[in-house]
């Protein structure tokens, strides 16, 4: 059972990043110091580092949550669903689930918010794509646990992977240049992609 100093701890926890997060959308992330999110928590500088190692974990803390839920996605998918179909359905239902992934720390239009934040920061986005990476590589061998091969001798679900992975970079960047910055925006590109990848890879692209 939950003891009241963990509550406490958890309040807090959720009070700096949610308000790290306003304040990097607002104010933007190189213009944002942890001072300045301790203060308006009305914590110290200290109290900020027992939670976060710095200004990135706090940053991205929104994706990580979000790649948790989709890699648990992947993981419940029918085992009878090909690989590409586990990854597609399991990311819409991620992107249909979000609210409720977030909500407990901040609305789904600040996650987003922060997707425009990390892809304009070039020490954010390269963080992203380095944790990217690493979401990567669970899903590979949660897909090669699926089917039953090994991640290390089969390169198939590292390949799949890869295809799913630069499509949903490509989603990411189109979405938040963009003008519409919504959740159903975002949603319907997913599906447009990741429609096109057979076709794509494997069709004429010429027009006769």
């Amino acid at each position: 059972m939950e003891t009241l100093r963990e509550r406490k701890k958890q309040r807090t926890r959720e009070a700096l990043l949610r308000t790290a997060l306003e304040l990097f959308t607002t104010r933007g992330y190189e213009d944002t110091t942890v001072d300045d999110i301790a203060d308006a928590v009305e914590v110290s500088q200290r109290t900020f580092f027992r939670y976060f190692a710095g200004k990135e974990e706090a940053a991205l803390a929104l994706q990580e949550m979000a790649e948790t839920h989709f890699l648990r996605a992947v993981r419940e998918r029918p085992a009878h669903e090909p690989p590409m179909e586990a990854l597609r359905q399991a990311v819409l239902e991620s992107w249909d689930s979000l609210s409720e992934v977030v909500e407990s720390v901040a609305p789904v239009e600040v996650f987003l918010r922060m997707y425009q934040v990390i892809e304009s920061t070039p020490v954010l986005l390269a963080a992203h794509l380095r944790r990217s990476l690493e979401t990567e590589e669970a899903i590979a061998r949660v897909l090669a646990e699926r089917e039953g091969v090994d991640v290390d001798a089969d390169p198939r679900p590292r390949l799949a992977v890869a295809v799913f992975g630069g499509v949903m970079r490509l989603t990411e960047r189109r979405w938040s240049t963009g003008e519409e910055a919504s959740l159903d925006a975002i949603r319907a590109l997913t599906v447009q992609y990741l429609e096109q990848v057979g076709p794509a890879l494997t069709g004429s692209w010429r027009t006769h």
